[in-house]
């Protein structure tokens, strides 16, 4: 039986159905918590949150879209770079490192990736909805660069796998936050970018196919099961895979310097008001207001008039604090159907993804031997031209989004099923031109899905609990990175077996799409 309304609750009724209310008047502001617009204003939830969360949208919806959202755009799109530029990083100087340092098990460094990454989403996003988005936001990048400088450096495999697995921890929590933040920031007509940045995700591959092409050709020694009159891997002879770790580290540690120096993020009003702290959050937003010369009639007053949140009635220090966030993901029916759908699908593409793109440099080697192609340099050739291809599914998927008659859920149900029908197309490749040009299409495709879906997580998850709610989703996903190492080890994954399974799962992930119980088409996230 449902327990009686609060007097909050009742109070809140009152406003929203009398039509003389005046949404200017302090004492009324509390009415617009009742707005459809938000996308999950008609869940039972707090209704005292609920209200100044509209107000909190109506304010980002009248100031609109500015400088400070672009520069979020690019610094917080520097996470997805750093993220695939790490997790493909490691996969491509694995083979190099090997002839080096000899490792009883080839793919340890793709464990100490994922487990990294594994670790940094559940911290840093549970962490994010305890200290706030600020401080996990700048910290885990910079932890990140000073790793993956470091790894250059290791003089042997077991030092590598703990290097990459630190710098993995930084990049991989700091992805959790770069949806979030930037999303709180969004007026609710450009949601639809929150897809578009995992553009992104394409760049950092591109910069890892860069750096490859640039470095593991020219100062790399040769393999012997190659070539049997091929001189010992030594440090000296073998430095092309170091260079890939100093270069990279050092771009992210740039990108970590201009987080702090040019865009000195501020705490997300979302989070504030999930703290008790109103006048924080109005404060925030009058400020990029007056920065930018735009209206802002958000007033402490306004909300004031909604009351106080009973979001949380103990210290955020608590033993408990983490068992309210995992209760607020499942406090109605419908939120608890989406979380768990949302968690599947990150479980799901956390086992398809790496098997195709993780694993890509062995099957492009193998295929290319087929093929007759043995040249190095040509195959990090083609592999850039892969990445390059990869930025592009996010553009498509940014747009399909936006439609009113695909949203987000239908965007991803098209990508997951085009991607499919490539997968099955793959295993017909039959010449060097076609594996290239195929495996770019496929590439391209995955990515209108993942984009997607990374876009949505954050969008659909109520806003105190948005950091655990991503970061457990994400920590899904990395677990079944660590499975799909292990698949490989006993697996060849230089066959079409691979293929076949990740074009299974897609068609699962597409009919999951279709259950998803909330579309953020036109609607405010809360």
């Amino acid at each position: 039986m449902a327990s009686p309304p609060t007097e909050t609750e009742k109070k809140l009724d009152i406003l929203h159905n009398d039509p003389s209310r005046d949404p200017e008047n302090a004492d009324d502001a509390a009415s617009l918590s009742i707005g459809k617009g938000d996308i999950l204003s008609q869940e039972h939830l707090d209704p005292v949150l609920n209200a100044k969360m509209h107000l909190i949208n109506d304010a980002i919806d009248e100031i609109g879209f500015t400088t400070y959202q672009w520069k979020l755009f690019v610094l917080n799109g520097f996470g997805y770079a750093v993220d695939s530029l790490i997790l493909l990083i490691q996969s491509i100087i694995a083979g190099q490192a090997a002839l080096e340092f000899h490792p009883g098990w080839g793919n340890g460094l793709t464990v100490a990736a994922y487990v990294g990454m594994l670790a940094g989403a559940s911290f840093w996003g549970i962490s994010a909805d305890i200290i706030g988005r600020k401080f996990a936001f700048n910290v885990s990048l910079m932890i990140c660069s000073i790793f993956a400088i470091v790894a250059g450096s290791s003089p042997n495999w077991i030092v590598l796998g703990l290097f990459v697995c630190l710098s993995s921890f930084g990049g991989g929590g700091n992805l959790v936050l770069d949806t979030a933040v930037f999303l709180e920031y969004l007026p609710s007509r450009k949601q639809w970018m929150l897809t578009l940045m995992a553009c992104w995700w394409g760049v950092g591959q591109l910069i890892a196919g860069f750096f490859a092409w640039a470095f593991i050709p020219n100062f790399s020694c040769e393999d012997p099961s190659v070539n049997p009159d091929a001189e010992p891997c030594t440090y000296a002879n073998n430095k092309g895979w170091r260079y890939v770790w100093f270069a990279s580290g050092a771009l992210v540690f740039i990108m970590s310097i201009l987080r702090i120096t040019v865009m000195r993020l501020r705490e997300t009003p979302k989070f504030l008001i999930g703290e008790g702290r109103d006048a924080e959050a109005v404060e925030t937003l009058l400020f990029i207001a007056n920065k930018y010369n735009r209206p802002c009639s958000l007033t402490l007053d306004k909300m004031t008039a909604c009351g106080e949140t009973t979001l949380r009635k103990g210290s955020k220090w608590g033993a408990g604090e983490i068992g309210i966030h995992l209760k607020g993901l499942f406090s109605t029916r419908r939120i608890g159907t989406s979380t768990s759908l949302i968690w599947l699908s990150w479980i799901l593409i956390g086992l398809a993804y790496p098997l195709y793109n993780v694993f890509l440099p062995q099957y492009l080697n193998s295929r290319g031997a087929q093929f007759g192609q043995k040249s190095a340099y040509i195959t990090w050739r083609n592999y850039t031209l892969v990445n390059f291809s990869g930025i592009w599914g996010p553009v498509l998927a940014g747009w399909m989004c936006s439609r009113p008659w695909l949203g987000r859920k239908y965007t991803m149900v098209v990508g997951a099923l085009v991607t499919c029908v490539f997968f099955f197309a793959y295993t017909q490749v039959r010449s060097e031109t076609q594996n290239t040009a195929f495996t770019c299409v496929v590439n391209f495709c995955l990515n209108i899905y993942y984009g997607t879906l990374y876009a949505y997580t954050p969008e659909v998850l109520p806003s105190a609990h948005r950091g655990t709610g991503n970061g457990l989703a994400v920590s899904g996903n990395r677990v079944m990175g660590i499975l799909s190492a292990v698949i490989a080890t006993y697996a060849d994954t230089g066959t079409a077996v691979p293929i076949y399974i990740c074009a299974a799962l897609y068609v699962v992930m597409a009919g999951i799409a279709v259950l998803f119980p909330f579309e953020p088409y036109g609607r405010r996230s809360s």
